[in-house]
């Protein structure tokens, strides 16, 4: 379970990244609700612990839990569809009294790890009809208990993560090229269908977003734009040092309330104001930085299973940061998808800690290491010999 590693192959580097966009994040859900600051960081300390000790358990030990990991994924989102507690009209949380948990955020990273060593497992019949009809079976089953909550964005969010973890594992380009010519008909006619005024495919709401990013100008979606339109005021006005580091006294969006779950969705927002391009841009960088560590991560790998956990965690932080980002600056819909380490809400921060530690375990066994393993055991052997 536990084994002895070399210190010189853990990644101090992603643990650095970790360690600065974790502290940003404190920062600014501190100025965005100041009572909130201290439960971010104890947040972030608890995720810190549980990563840094799941990086030093074998992902390959953890992985032969995959059916249990499962089907204690849909016990969790079974509970939420029963006894779920409600807000803003959706049931996605579980409340335990002193802490409500949100199994979707869990569910991310499961699906990750039960696919993981699924596709590894089956690496050799991937392209075949039986494995993929499995896989598309065992995937649709908590896809619609989320949908169901319900939980579009997460919905579409898993399935992505999904196609970068199958593509990984080796799919065909002839069965890539058969799913997108049906695919793109199929969201044209989605798409075709959800703008019409008596659409029963998804709840009134999520259609009011996605008509008024798609009409701003119409003063029947006001409300569904003002925000955004706040969220890119609020950026604007930080310009390049922002109004925290310039010492600007002009009056704040962010404490007029102007821009509303400021330290979720448009946490963005305030980092914009309160510390300019500058400040934005580093926060795209470090994102950048820990996506593609996991990338590289996983290039080095020493199976399939590593490295679908890396790219499907990098994915994970690639893929939520810009539709978090693409909501704050007005370039998509809005989501209510939180920005990875920044955004306040401790299961999804303590959820992604729990992935990074797996990725940094896959790191600690890279092919490099176990090459030098090798050697050293062929070293030995002659020396006993």
């Amino acid at each position: 379970m536990i084994k002895q590693y070399k210190l010189r192959f853990y990644n101090f580097r992603l643990l650095l990244f970790l360690l600065a966009i974790s502290s940003i994040g404190v920062v600014l859900v501190g100025t965005a609700r100041e009572d909130l600051m201290l439960k971010q960081l104890m947040g972030v300390i608890m995720g810190l612990v549980i990563m840094v000790i799941l990086s030093l358990i074998d992902y390959s030990w953890i992985s032969n839990f995959q059916w249990i990991m499962y089907g204690s994924n849909i016990v969790l989102l079974l509970i939420v569809r029963l006894f779920g507690d409600t807000a803003n009209g959706a049931a996605r949380w579980i409340d335990f009294g002193f802490i409500r948990f949100q199994p979707t955020e869990l569910a991310k990273i499961i699906i990750i790890l039960f696919f993981a060593r699924f596709f590894m497992d089956h690496e050799e019949d991937l392209n075949s009809f039986r494995t993929l009809a499995k896989s598309a079976v065992l995937l649709a089953v908590p896809l619609y208990l989320i949908l169901d909550q319900p939980d579009l964005k997460n919905t579409i969010m898993i399935t992505v993560v999904f196609c970068v973890l199958i593509y990984i594992a080796g799919l065909s380009y002839r069965i890539i090229g058969g799913a997108l010519l049906i695919a793109v008909p199929l969201l044209v006619i989605f798409l075709m269908i959800v703008v019409q005024p008596e659409q029963k495919l998804i709840k009134d709401y999520q259609r009011d977003r996605i008509m008024a990013f798609l009409y701003p100008e119409n003063e029947e979606y006001t409300d569904d734009t003002q925000q955004q339109d706040n969220s890119k005021t609020a950026i604007a006005s930080g310009e390049l040092t922002g109004k925290r580091l310039s010492g600007d006294s002009v009056a704040s969006v962010n404490e007029g309330n102007f821009v509303a779950e400021n330290q979720t969705d448009f946490i963005f927002a305030v980092a914009g104001e309160e510390y300019g391009f500058i400040g934005c841009t580093t926060i795209i960088l470090l994102l950048l930085a820990i996506a593609l560590e996991c990338i590289r991560m996983g290039l080095r790998a020493k199976d399939l299973s590593g490295k679908i956990i890396c790219c499907g965690m990098g994915s994970i932080v690639a893929f939520q940061s810009f539709l978090n980002i693409c909501v704050a600056t007005g370039m998509g819909p809005n989501t209510g998808t939180p920005l990875p380490f920044v955004s306040y809400g401790l299961t999804s921060l303590i959820s992604l800690y729990i992935g990074m530690g797996l990725v940094l375990n896959v790191g600690l066994q890279s092919s490099l290491y176990n090459k030098e393993l090798q050697k050293t055991m062929s070293d030995k052997k002659e020396e006993y010999l």
